[in-house]
């Protein structure tokens, strides 16, 4: 389908593309775009994932971030610590390697119009983010913001140069991306400044003919959602009849004119506006989003689209990322499991001239081993589906029984729950044959508490089938809910039937539970409001019966020695030292020890050690050059178990 030969393309494309030094990619969307830090879903992506993205050509990566939102306060706009640590890791994947990545300021909503004051939010947040990277590679790019609309060209312009001035304070190094007001439109391009800072990039986002790139799309005004099977180009022999909800809209003006607009001569046209602007001002110029969305189009429309337009961008000299990785727009078959190996759109790789792995047809086969759910982050292939029903939910409260997060759970209202969708689902049956078990740590602060865990499966196609509930309830007869971790262990075996929620009707069970097909897991206010209660869950996982501490005088509470620190009182540093015992459970080589300092206030002033351990004398020097006079403790934990001593350090 590609009509430029791949040798000639490298040459001219080495040639074409002037200053900007990467040529195409994608963008990695519903990632940082959370609505704050503890919403980020970490795992949803690996490095695995960027090293799969470099494999199919690409050496570019728009990372969209809702920056707004990641920071701790709106004063200053400080950046949330979490975040920060969240964007090291995809920093550092980037360069290790060795591929582009946008920093793009996705802090957008498409049904609230640019605010004017907007300047007062961009510059301090990019000064943070400046400080933060400004000693990155040039690998790292600096986009202002996504999409600014329904704010004046000339205003927009202004705030966009102000913002630059203030991050070239600080970093006068990485390439900074621009565009213009009117959702990055190329039309807009010309009323943009000759900006003097020549350090820059211009982008524009391409989606026309828009009713073709959006049909079924329920974000727009009025939604197109009942649009579908608009062709491109035009075929007036297969233009479907126009929704009688789209009449008198100017939805129904450009199907009205498709057969003008919906034409591979009309496409060029319009990104010959960008082009023209590049060439005129000499400027260097990139498409940062573009795509069609995939649940109404036809896939053979959808693809000689993508070629067409991305074989006029490298005909002109426009690199490009388009949008997105998976989702809606993305590079996977329609209604798949989105699984790099299985289920990658062929032709659309072909039309974008992406690298094309060997694909093999994906099989849900039993599990045979345990799967961790959760263990200070969601798993990859896990995504959270919670139905929050005004309860505070955060994943990675500091509150751990081992690594440094777990699941703070408060005030849900009667059926909210915490849900991880498995993507693709799980064939559990072998693991209940082999009486495996739900494991999870867990802490509660009333002894009232009562929920219910449960595992839900696949609605098929079959219309007597639903999303059957197969369940276990907790209340303090299973574990005590005395604001202290319990590990509780229920065997899959131990769920019992409950039936289905299906269409706003009940269905009582009738045995039809399948666990070869598990879809969820959650738990859930099945019985009454939760309010005014906290719960805590760690180390979330189905592990084998081995490894299951049935007895919990296995975890032994004189598995460590922890000594007096020496010398006592000390300045300005002392030793401590512990020793760690074998455990009697199964199979469990190391412990995972968090050593850390307090003041008298009860204030963490360092960790010392948090990561596994296996038994063995242990000494860690504690250097107290930088603290007061004063009384300070010391606590080790192992597992459950926390022992504390005091140590004086005197001036």
């Amino acid at each position: 389908m590609r009509r430029i030969n791949f040798i000639f393309l490298f040459l001219f494309s080495s040639i074409i593309f002037g200053h900007i030094p990467f040529n195409k990619g994608i963008n990695l969307t519903d990632w940082f775009q959370a609505s704050n830090a503890k919403q980020i879903h970490f795992k949803k992506y690996t490095k695995k994932d960027f090293e799969n993205i470099k494999s199919l050509g690409c050496d570019v990566i728009r990372l969209p971030i809702n920056l707004h939102s990641m920071v701790i306060d709106n004063v200053e706009y400080d950046l949330e610590p979490l975040f920060l640590s969240f964007l090291d890791s995809a920093l550092n994947w980037a360069e290790e390697l060795n591929i582009n990545l946008i920093l793009d300021n996705h802090s957008f909503n498409p049904f609230e119009n640019t605010n004017p004051n907007i300047e007062n939010v961009l510059i301090p947040i990019w000064k943070n983010m400046a400080e933060h990277c400004k000693n990155r590679s040039g690998l790292v790019y600096y986009e202002i913001l996504n999409e600014p609309h329904g704010i004046d060209d000339a205003l927009w312009n202004s705030i966009q140069q102000n913002t630059i001035s203030e991050i070239r304070k600080i970093d006068s190094t990485h390439t900074i991306i621009v565009g213009p007001a009117g959702w990055n439109n190329y039309h807009n391009l010309k009323y943009m400044p000759i900006y003097s800072d020549t350090n820059l990039i211009y982008t524009f986002h391409f989606y026309d003919p828009f009713i073709f790139t959006h049909q079924g799309a329920t974000w727009t005004t009025p939604s197109m959602a009942e649009l579908k099977n608009i062709p491109f180009p035009y075929d007036a022999s297969r233009m479907p009849t126009l929704p009688t909800s789209l009449k008198g809209s100017w939805i129904e003006d450009e199907f009205n004119y498709y057969s003008t607009i919906g034409t591979i001569h009309q496409i060029k046209g319009l990104i010959d506006i960008a082009v023209d602007f590049k060439t005129k001002r000499n400027v260097d110029i990139f498409c940062g989003e573009f795509g069609v969305y995939i649940p109404n189009s036809e896939n053979e429309d959808r693809v000689l689209w993508y070629d067409e337009v991305v074989n006029y961008f490298e005909e002109k000299g426009i690199p490009w990322t388009s949008w997105d990785y998976q989702g809606g727009f993305g590079l996977f078959n329609k209604n798949s499991n989105e699984l790099f190996d299985n289920d990658l759109n062929v032709s659309l790789l072909a039309s974008l001239g992406f690298n094309i792995p060997k694909q093999s047809e994906y099989k849900l086969l039993p599990d045979s081993t345990g799967l961790e759910i959760y263990s200070d982050f969601i798993s990859q292939y896990i995504d959270n589906t919670s139905f929050l029903n005004n309860a505070t939910l955060d994943f990675y409260s500091e509150a751990a029984i081992e690594g440094n997060y777990c699941i703070y759970w408060a005030d849900a209202l009667q059926f909210g729950n915490i849900s991880f969708n498995f993507k693709p689902n799980k064939d559990f049956s072998r693991l209940v044959e082999d009486n495996y078990y739900l494991s999870m740590w867990i802490k509660g602060n009333s002894p009232d508490i009562k929920f219910d865990i449960r595992f839900i499966d696949t609605k098929t196609n079959d219309p007597e089938d639903h999303p059957w509930r197969i369940r276990s309830t907790v209340t303090n007869n299973e574990i005590s809910f005395d604001n202290q971790w319990h590990k509780l262990n229920i065997p899959l075996k131990n769920f019992t039937e409950h039936g289905s929620w299906d269409n706003n009707t009940w269905f009582n069970p009738i045995g039809k539970f399948d666990w070869s097909a598990v879809d969820l897991l959650e738990i859930v206010a099945e019985y009454n409001d939760l309010t005014n209660t906290k719960l805590w869950f760690d180390k979330i996982e189905i592990i084998h019966p081995d490894l299951v501490n049935v007895d919990q005088n296995n975890l032994i509470s004189n598995s460590f020695k922890l000594e007096q620190n020496y010398p006592n009182p000390f300045n300005p540093s002392t030793t401590i030292k512990y020793q760690i015992s074998a455990v009697k459970m199964l199979y469990v080589t190391s412990q995972h020890v968090q050593l850390n300092v307090y003041n008298a206030l009860g204030e963490k002033v360092t960790t010392l050690v948090n990561k596994r351990q296996k038994p063995g004398n242990y000494s860690i020097l504690f250097d107290g050059s930088n603290l007061a006079s004063g009384i300070y403790f010391y606590t080790l934990r192992i597992g459950n178990t926390i022992d504390i001593k005091k140590m004086i350090l005197l001036r």
